[in-house]
């Protein structure tokens, strides 16, 4: 299916509206990427190109780049999310749950969510067979957690024609990889629809910080205006804002207090709640329920 088949037009404005319970009005959800960068093979990214070019193999200072986010940044981010009561949604890798595996039992003590983020971090494109990757993936999560995971991220938002299809025949309900809308929205595949939960290239430490080269200040700044233009959006019907990091990105030291001052900018703010991708999903499809009960009951 091409994507407008999967995931209709639909402007914001004139929609069912949404209500958010106790009041609240703007969901905030805090997705962390943890990942296992493979030094026998190009890495996703680099920090330090090679004096004469080329992509070595390996390539030790951009390999250690990313794992010192595993080893120090990651901690970082357990102790400003635990000052502010926030349980994280965890988009790891399959791979990760072992390789880090003190990483994925802090996660787990805290209740936060773990989502399926490829076995490796690698394009989707490029797996050479998906449904394996994918069951791969969710089996270790289930066997780490207990439970099958509900979410998927794609390693850098990628899917094939098929992605949608093999999610949902293993046992998936949301996705993050449309980054197309402030609320959720609902995707279909060859067997059943999934939900689409508000990611963000915009507020992405990634997007900011080695593509678009930024200061570090620039997140604060920008999940502040973000922030307040949902929120005052959110008067009408209920939004979705997502803040993404990666522990080697705004877990180094220069760039933590930016994340922290843009959660102390959010918190007093009434009407916000802090839920991960799951309860985004469970107020989402309780609110189409409850739509599609009044819609009934008005055609009696």
């Amino acid at each position: 299916m091409l994507p407008s088949e999967r995931i209709a037009y639909s402007p914001i404005k004139g929609r069912p509206r949404l209500v958010l319970p106790d009041g609240a009005r703007l969901a905030v959800w805090v997705i962390i990427n943890v990942e296992e960068w493979n030094p026998q093979e190009t890495l996703p990214r680099t920090v330090l190109p090679p004096p004469a070019g080329g992509s070595p193999i390996p390539d030790i200072p951009n390999w250690a780049w990313h794992e010192y986010g595993n080893r120090v940044g990651f901690w970082r981010f357990v102790d400003v999310l635990d000052r502010f009561h926030i349980r994280a949604t965890l988009a790891i890798n399959g791979s990760a749950i072992q390789t880090y595996q003190p990483i994925s039992r802090a996660a787990l003590e805290r209740g936060w969510e773990f989502i399926g983020h490829g076995f490796g971090q690698k394009n989707m494109q490029k797996v050479p067979d998906e449904r394996a990757d994918i069951a791969k993936t969710t089996a270790i999560i289930c066997e780490f957690t207990g439970r099958k995971p509900r979410g998927w991220l794609g390693p850098g938002l990628t899917e094939t024609w098929d992605t949608p299809d093999i999610l949902a025949e293993e046992g998936y309900d949301y996705v993050c990889d449309w980054i197309l809308d402030d609320q959720p929205v609902l995707l279909k595949t060859r067997t059943r629809t999934l939900v689409n939960i508000p990611y963000t290239q915009e507020c992405n430490d990634v997007a900011m910080m080695l593509i678009q080269h930024h200061t570090a200040g620039e997140y604060r700044q920008r999940a502040i205006d973000q922030f307040e233009q949902l929120y005052a959006d959110a008067a009408e019907s209920a939004r979705v804002m997502a803040l993404v990091i990666h522990p080697y990105i705004m877990g180094a030291p220069h760039r933590l207090r930016y994340l922290r001052e843009a959660l102390e900018h959010i918190q007093p703010h009434p009407g916000v709640v802090y839920w991960t991708g799951e309860q985004i999903l469970e107020w989402y499809l309780g609110a189409i329920k409850q739509t599609q009960q009044r819609t009934a009951e008005l055609g009696r």
